[in-house]
């Protein structure tokens, strides 16, 4: 089973960047997607993450992640001319400007979700961790703490899997269409799934404690990570695209 952030390989400049780097990369684009305020630089902040998820081969990945994120984005524009009945009227209770501000807000949940997606897909997990540590100077339990959760995320998602499949061959039927009636059959799973990421939590523990966790220190890292001419001209672009979001 396939997931949206396992680390896909390639020899793209993206892909050989620092790890940091990816990270400021993926913090600009959020940020400006943040500051800014016309369509033009917003729609041009989305098309950018898309470009460099298509220059990377990870386009696919993304647009997997935007199949689940654009029923939210319609529900965030309903909402939204829902409350803001300022202006025009255009239809019924939508306004100019609730569509103005529900379009922005769409365009800025689809901004701020796939930047981050798109560099886990180019980096290893491994590598980011290490790179926070000896760059960043994060301590290294918090950057454990911070991968393994991301590596539990399709762990999780295969016990589920694996609890409704058993669950389907003794007549629960999780196909239906009513919300409320999935959500009912979905809450008592939560308890095999919690008795079961209490189990593999506790190995984690104990396998990290046996391989010498707490003596684990920035200098114990065998691979460097210096940031090269690459990874300069990135973090230059970087401020550049911020400072295009509070311009626009």
């Amino acid at each position: 089973m396939i997931n949206v952030i396992d680390y896909v390989p390639g020899a793209t400049v993206l892909h050989r960047l620092n790890p940091v780097t990816k990270l400021a990369l993926a913090a600009a684009i959020i940020v400006a997607t943040f500051l800014a305020q016309t369509y033009a630089a917003l729609l041009g902040l989305f098309a950018l993450t898309l470009a460099l998820g298509a220059y990377a081969g990870v386009l696919g990945r993304l647009g997997s992640l935007l199949k689940l994120l654009v029923p939210l984005a319609v529900a965030m524009l309903l909402l939204q001319t829902a409350f803001m009945r300022t202006g025009e009227p255009v239809f019924a209770w939508i306004t100019i400007d609730g569509l103005a501000t529900g379009s922005k807000a769409c365009l800025r949940l689809l901004g701020v979700a796939l930047p981050l997606i798109l560099v886990l897909t180019v980096t290893k997990l491994g590598d980011l961790a290490n790179a926070c540590v000896e760059v960043l100077h994060v301590p290294y339990r918090y950057a454990f703490t911070f991968t393994t959760a991301l590596r539990f995320v399709p762990v999780f998602g295969q016990e589920m899997n694996a609890i409704m499949e058993a669950q389907t061959a003794r007549g629960v039927e999780y196909d239906t269409k009513n919300p409320l009636k999935k959500l009912r059959l979905m809450l008592p799973l939560c308890i095999p799934l919690l008795v079961s990421s209490v189990g593999k939590t506790d190995a984690t523990a104990l396998a990290a404690e046996q391989r010498g966790f707490y003596l684990r220190s920035r200098e114990s890292s065998y691979k460097r990570y210096p940031l090269v001419a690459r990874d300069r001209a990135v973090l230059a672009a970087c401020v550049a695209l911020i400072v295009v979001g509070a311009l626009f």
